[in-house]
């Protein structure tokens, strides 16, 4: 082993937070703080400092923090991120000269004992930090230290009461020692937007937006739908491809081969003869009336969300043009998705290793800026994991070079591992398990790891209880009551969610065949006419529960959730609450979409700092009842036919530290 380059050398270990040492930059939204913490250490008694560096990307300076000791080798600081851009951070670490003697003088002072050579010794130190300090009023002040600690007329307790004093030694620490300094490799943030963290999707499909039945909507159709998505309260109005769609193996009714002239096929059949992915279906309307949309969207609160799904229909202008980018089988074919036993003629994959692989690549990043350019800042990318981990990340990182404010939701329902690697990259949101993640084991084991290990600083779920592609069993056999529990805890267990409508809302549950999670006659398939104002439609309750979304700032945040004890299997319940405690929303739902369930649900009283020995009220906001509790078990009893769940916020006034720390 050789020599090393230093005699001494101070160690920097397990800093968090970073993903994968540093590979992948974690995330954060504008505004918030990053705490820093790291254990920094050497050999000896030595006194250690440690300083957190940080700056923007396009910044070349650094800012300094010196770290907080917490004990036990751990140190800590923060820094806040305050605008759309990635953010470098380090940590430096050092043997503090000047300090480790403090330490050892002001116990030999207060042992009285004879002091003379370490007041010549600190002395040299003080002076040596004003030499780093230069010209300035602070080198002028630490030579003056200097010159009082030589003094004779100066008492060592008194020089002792001086040099410990907080200013004196606020003065020194600017200008440590640190020629034998550690320095922790660099680390990332990646800041994005609010919206990235708190969002409420709605997705449709805008050819079934026309009021007459056996009519194909259009962008316009959409645009008069608008209220309505409002008035349930989502910001984000996602739409399925609005491409035209391709003749050749188009799928008829229940995704069978054979269509009619009058099946519309699949908006993710991509391209036709009257263009491609930069192209709007005719009978949608065009790119003037996609602009307007997207205005009037923004009128109504609302961010318009299209699909980036790179493959294309067999008549595409691609395949003609270049049919080197497609897969081609032996027998001369080109090979067609297929997902065993599922089989999608109607779709060629785009063949990402192609021998013109670089001209593939600059074309699909053509697509995704041809959007942006179009005002859409909010993209839904489907089944990203099919497609070469480097192509996301070279694609990612160019895209947001230039547009840092894009939100991309990554649609991979795969393995974990691919999943969180596509977060990593840079997928702002994901899809999840949740659909599938039904008992209360489940879910708790599920949102555990989501928020409460690593995988919180890379992996924002948004949480979607149904898609075109997805009606789970749960949702067939459990009724309205299904839907209304599923959307609860859609919505309270995460920050982002969404649906798609109006199935959702209509409560539609019909499978294809039994043991399939398709819908009969999926809207993918043809066009659909809706009945919105259906007397059992869950619309008003899913404005209800949006609107207790928007109000509660403790709904808004993604890494208080909280889970608690109720003894009943069937019954979940979990709480967030703002740091300050101004918001504490105890959520409580019922598993169980045919029977009442009923528990004693554990309030965490310390937590909440509330008086254990007081009666304290909670407001329930779905239903407005309000109750009276005590302590910290509380009776629970919730009906699925009525509303299967409670949202309740604690209503008390919350009591101040020094009450808290009185009572506990």
């Amino acid at each position: 082993m050789p020599k090393p380059k230093q005699r001494r050398t101070v160690v920097i270990s397990d800093v968090r937070p970073q993903i994968d040492g540093g590979v992948f930059p974690v995330k954060r939204i504008i505004g918030d703080q990053v705490v820093v913490g790291a254990n920094v250490f050497a050999d000896g008694h030595d006194a250690i400092g440690a300083m957190l560096l940080y700056r923007r990307e396009s910044e070349t300076d650094w800012s300094q923090l010196y770290m907080e000791p917490l004990g036990n080798d751990r140190w800590r600081a923060s820094f806040t991120v305050d605008i759309l851009e990635t953010y470098r951070y380090t940590i430096n670490g050092w043997v503090d000269p000047y300090f480790s003697w403090l330490d050892s003088f002001l116990k030999k002072v207060e042992a009285e004992q004879d002091v003379s050579v370490e007041r010549i010794t600190g002395a040299r130190l003080l002076r040596q930090a004003a030499e780093r300090a230069g010209d300035t009023e602070d080198g002028y002040r630490l030579q003056e230290l200097a010159g009082s600690l030589e003094a004779e007329n100066v008492a060592d307790m008194r020089a002792a009461s001086l040099l410990s004093s907080p200013g004196i030694e606020a003065l020194v620490r600017i200008y440590p020692d640190k020629q034998h300094q550690a320095t922790h490799p660099e680390l990332q943030v990646r800041v994005e937007r609010e919206k990235a963290r708190f969002s409420t999707w709605y997705e449709m499909f805008p050819r079934s937006c026309s009021p007459e039945p056996g009519r194909a909507g259009t962008l316009k159709d959409c645009e008069a739908r608008l209220p309505y998505v409002a008035a349930m309260g989502f910001d984000i109005l996602y739409l399925p491809p609005i491409h035209p769609i391709g003749i050749t193996h188009r799928k008829s009714r229940n995704n069978v081969p054979g269509a009619e002239p009058a099946d519309p096929g699949s908006p993710w059949a991509i391209g036709s003869a009257e263009g491609g992915h930069k192209s709007i279906h005719p009978e949608l309307g065009n790119l003037e009336d996609f602009h307007h949309l997207v205005a009037k969207a923004a009128e109504y609160g609302i961010e318009l969300a299209v699909d980036i799904a790179f493959h294309c229909s067999p008549d595409h202008p691609y395949v003609q043009e270049h049919p080197e980018w497609f897969r081609e089988r032996p027998d001369g074919s080109i090979q067609y998705a297929e997902n065993p036993p599922k089989k999608y003629q109607d779709i060629y994959p785009l063949d990402f290793e192609a021998h013109r692989w670089e001209d593939l690549w600059e074309e699909l990043k053509n697509i995704v800026e041809f959007w942006l350019e179009q005002g859409i800042r909010i993209l839904r990318v489907d089944n990203p994991h099919t497609k070469p981990f480097p192509f996301w990340e070279w694609l990612l990182s160019e895209i947001k070079k230039h547009y840092p404010d894009v939100i991309l939701l990554c649609e991979a329902f795969t393995r974990p591992n691919i999943m969180y690697r596509l977060a990593r990259i840079g997928f702002t949101q994901s899809y999840t398990y949740f659909a599938w993640r039904n008992t209360k084991q489940e879910l708790e084991q599920y949102f555990t790891e989501l928020y409460q290990t690593e995988v919180r600083e890379f992996f924002r779920p948004n949480l979607w209880p149904n898609t075109p592609d997805i009606l789970t069993e749960y949702l067939q056999l459990g009724g309205r009551p299904a839907f209304m529990s599923r959307l609860i805890l859609a919505a309270t267990l995460g920050t982002s969610y969404g649906i798609y409508g109006p199935p959702y809302e209509l409560c539609v549950n019909t499978p294809r065949e039994p043991g399939s999670e398709e819908y009969l006659d999926s809207e993918k398939y043809e066009i659909k006419h809706w009945d919105l104002d259906a007397p059992h439609s869950l619309k008003d309750f899913i404005a209800l529960v949006n609107s207790i979304r928007r109000e509660n700032a403790a709904l808004q945040q993604d890494w208080n959730l909280q889970f608690h004890t109720i003894e009943n299997t069937e019954i979940i319940a979990y709480s967030r609450k703002t740091e300050d405690l101004s918001n504490i929303i105890l959520t409580v739902v019922n598993l169980d979409p045919h029977h009442v369930q009923s528990g004693w649900v554990e309030v965490p009283i310390e937590d909440f700092h509330l008086e254990p020995s007081s009666s304290y009220q909670v407001h329930d906001l779905l239903t407005e009842a309000r109750y009276l509790w005590h302590g910290r078990h509380n009776y629970i009893e919730l009906n699925p036919e009525a509303v299967p769940a409670h949202i309740l916020r604690f209503e008390q006034r919350m009591r101040s530290e020094a009450e808290f720390d009185y009572y506990t």
